[in-house]
């Protein structure tokens, strides 16, 4: 593969990863307070840090209940606590 082949591949993989790359820094920014304080010992990886969340589901914040709502695909059950 030459690199005229390979430019728009890289280009169009960077578009594809950028969504989800948004998508967990917003996950981090309204849920970051909940997982230090709710989940200070879970190992992340694996879904442990949503189970440690849900599992959490009353003591979750507002803003981290939104975000992982709205970050749960479309048609898909969500992970996001409930109240």
């Amino acid at each position: 593969m030459t690199l005229k082949q390979i430019l728009p591949l890289a280009a169009a993989l960077a578009l594809l990863a950028s969504p989800a790359m948004a998508q967990n820094d917003a996950l981090r920014a309204a849920c970051g307070n909940d997982v230090k304080t709710l989940c200070a010992g879970i190992q992340p990886g694996g879904g442990r840090i949503a189970k440690c969340l849900t599992d959490q589901s009353s003591k979750v914040s507002a803003q981290c209940k939104a975000a992982m709502a709205s970050a749960a695909p479309a048609g898909a059950a969500t992970t996001a606590p409930k109240n």
